[in-house]
Order: C-alpha cells, then structure tokens, then sequence
C-alpha cells in the first residue's frame, strides 16, 4: 500500500503537472521501495546482489546460536538445580500417577506365579490345578499392585529421595548433557527454509513497517527538497 500510495503521488505529480507532488512522490516511492528490498533481501536470495539471503545462507550459525543461548541461558546447572529446589518445580509436585497406570504388571505377576511353581509349594500348588488355579488372581494383583505403588510414590520419603538423587552431580551432568542432545537432535531436523519461516513469522510483521516509515520520512525530506527548489 505504501508503495502504491508514492507510485500514485509520482503519477499524480507527472500528469498535473505539479513538482512539489512529483518531487515528494519520488522520495517517497524511494524510500519504500528501498526499505521493502531491504526487508525481502533478508529472507530471499537476489541475484546479483551480495549479501541478500542471509538468513537461509546462515541458517547453521542460527541454530548453533539458539543451542549456545538454550544451554547457556536456560539449562544451566544452576538453573536445574533452582528448579529442582522450588516447590512449584520439585519432584514432590511430579504426578507419577498416569505413568504408573500405564505400567505393563503382567510379567510381575506371570514371574511371581513361575517362583512359586518351583518353589517348595508347588508339589501342594499342584493338587488344586497347578499355576493355572493362580490366574484368576493377576487383575487382583495387578490393580492392587498399581494402588500400592501410587502410594509409594506419593510419599514425601520417596520424593526426598528422588530430589537427593537428581541433585547428585553425577546426575546433574547427565542430566544436562540429555537436554543438550534433545536441543541439538531437534535444531538438527531444521532446515534454512524452517529457519527463514520461522524467523518471518517474529519479525516481517514488525520489519514491514521499516517500509510504511520509509516512505513517510521519504516523502517529508522530497516535500523539504521541493521547497528549497523555489
């Protein structure tokens, strides 16, 4: 729109004639038209200009800089450490409820069953139908299974010592060194046109504007230039 505005005060100043019109829709037009290939020069190559395309042509610099200012900003080890320490972020506040609801106790219940095959009451287990007499005890065990470990994990014992833990430094290094390779493994699957988008999508709304200021202060200093002209 701006670009069109400073074509029509160009044309208007031709066709009239008026020179102050023509003189202000020239600079305008200028400035717009600079300001807009500047912006587009970012995001795409143009042949025969250097330096236009930066951002795709850099893409690997971004992605080396989003993983130094994640690692050095975000996940440091001091930062792991404040997390862990906080009680809206403790592990005391982890809901292991679904997870441990998902939990496959099938195999603990068929390894309970075979332990007690082979043990001493097996020759007895045997007289009222074997292992195969035990089955109608798995959904039993299984639910009651589940419900004793959803207290257990639930307990402020079993998060004081899960906090201990993660707070090893062992731990803590390990720690870092997972989230670094998510980070990195992620910023790898980046490609410069997912760079070039991603970036336009933060700033091209806010850039375009560098062409609507463009034109205006294009056309103030042509209106300045025709005065100066009488």
């Amino acid at each position: 729109m701006t670009n069109l505005l400073a074509a029509a005060l160009v044309a208007a100043g031709y066709l009239l004639p008026s020179n102050i019109l023509l003189t202000v829709g020239l600079f305008a037009l200028s400035g717009a038209v600079t300001n807009w290939l500047a912006v587009h020069m970012l995001f795409e190559k143009v042949p025969g200009l250097y330096g236009s395309g930066v951002i795709p042509a850099r893409f690997e610099q971004f992605k080396a800089a989003i993983a130094t200012l994640m690692m050095e900003q975000f996940f440091t080890r001091e930062n792991i450490d404040r997390f862990l320490s906080q009680s809206e972020g403790s592990p005391a506040h982890l809901d292991l409820a679904p997870v441990i609801q998902k939990i496959d106790l099938e195999p603990s219940f068929d390894a309970l069953v075979e332990t007690v095959g082979q043990s001493s009451f097996g020759g007895m287990l045997t007289m009222f139908g074997g292992v195969e007499a035990l089955q109608p005890l798995k959904q039993p065990f299984i639910d009651k299974m589940k419900s004793s470990l959803k207290d257990m994990v639930t307990s402020e014992q079993f998060y004081e010592l899960l906090k201990g833990e993660l707070e090893q430094p062992d731990m803590m290094a390990e720690m870092q060194k997972n989230i670094e390779d998510i980070v990195r493994q992620r910023l790898d699957e980046l490609t410069p046109e997912m760079v070039k988008i991603m970036v336009q999508q933060m700033i091209r709304e806010h850039l375009g504007w560098l062409v609507v200021w463009g034109g205006v202060f294009g056309g103030v200093i042509g209106f300045a230039a025709a005065l100066m002209q009488r």
